[in-house]
């Protein structure tokens, strides 16, 4: 039988210690599992490579191929009427769209859950570094910026029909894997880049500088936009198992691992061959074919890869032909 002190607990009032403390520690109810790692804040670093600077060159090459393509027609020597205001400010749309499908795939791709098996560097969304609400916030704000600054373009060049490009250019960017049918998870990521980070990046840089578009702007923006094909192949290759079980269906699931690769060097090697024809044009173009001694190992590398930091390698050479390319044949057509 209980003694008087006892029967005055109430068993109700107390709380047992382990689970108070556990509570305490964690700042949730029943404490943080004894195993579940703990995930730390993104840092500055951590914002730094969400914005995947590997990614950048694709947004350098075409400006800077359209530029070069718009400088060699007739313009005043000293360099009155060229716009060297509106140049810039292409290259700030380019790279703002870029930095922005980043962030905004990272968020979209983190809410679904596609990234939690991925293999390469971790994401904001994904890993839980970053809200996903934070995430999506800093996406807008880089499309902001190049809508912005599209905006100047638009002004200054008087072409106000090029409002509806670029919205048509912020709006495919977001639905690349936003939104509840993504085209990047229909295969059809590689047609995007191509047309957006080629063709329209390359072709209307050219035509916002000179009111026209040359042949040459036509076949740079084939080019640039065959490289930026390649980028997101093989970056999509890294990832063709983890996509898989996510139910993600790039061009690279759809194709299978072993003609995907095939297809990497088949978009890295033809801008060489579009190289060609600017050679019988421009004295310093054959200088150009020295981008070979990158792409080629990049090439290797995606035919025999068995890991993702392979991968992860050629991805960055990818990147350095794409600039290398990019910015030797505009200094040779320009110059």
């Amino acid at each position: 039988m209980a003694s008087p002190k006892q029967q005055r607990i109430d068993p109700k009032t107390v709380a047992p210690k382990s689970s108070t403390n556990s509570a305490k520690k964690s700042g949730r109810p029943g404490g943080r599992p004894p195993k579940a790692p703990k995930i730390a804040k993104a840092t500055a670093r951590d914002w730094i490579s969400g914005a995947r600077i590997q990614t950048l060159p694709l947004a350098f090459a075409p400006v800077a191929l359209g530029t070069a393509a718009a400088y060699v027609l007739p313009h005043e020597e000293d360099g009155a009427g060229w716009h060297w205001l509106r140049a810039l400010l292409c290259l700030i749309v380019a790279v703002s769209l870029q930095i922005g499908v980043n962030f905004a795939n990272d968020y979209s791709d983190g809410v679904r859950g596609t990234d939690k098996n991925r293999v390469g560097p971790r994401r904001l969304t994904g890993s839980g570094a970053a809200r996903p609400r934070t995430v999506i916030t800093v996406a807008f704000v880089w499309f902001g910026i190049a809508a912005v600054a599209g905006l100047i373009i638009v002004i200054r060049s008087g072409h106000w029909w090029m409002l509806a490009v670029g919205a048509l250019a912020i709006i495919a960017a977001y639905f690349y894997t936003g939104g509840k049918r993504p085209y990047g998870y229909l295969g059809l990521g590689e047609v995007f880049v191509f047309i957006f980070f080629g063709l329209v990046a390359t072709a209307g840089t050219t035509y916002v500088l000179a009111d026209t578009v040359t042949l040459e702007s036509w076949l740079a923006a084939v080019a640039v936009g065959l490289f930026a094909v390649a980028t997101l192949m093989v970056n999509n290759i890294r990832d063709i198992d983890q996509d898989k079980v996510a139910g993600k269906r790039t061009l690279a699931v759809m194709m299978g691992n072993v003609p995907s690769r095939v297809f990497y060097v088949v978009a890295m090697l033809v801008p060489f061959g579009i190289l060609g024809v600017f050679t019988l044009l421009y004295v310093n173009a054959f200088l150009v074919y020295f981008v070979l001694l990158v792409a080629l190992p990049a090439c290797v590398i995606v035919l025999t890869a068995k890991s993702a930091a392979e991968l992860i390698l050629a991805l960055r050479l990818t990147g350095m032909t794409a600039l290398l390319f990019g910015l030797g044949l505009a200094s040779a057509v320009a110059f």
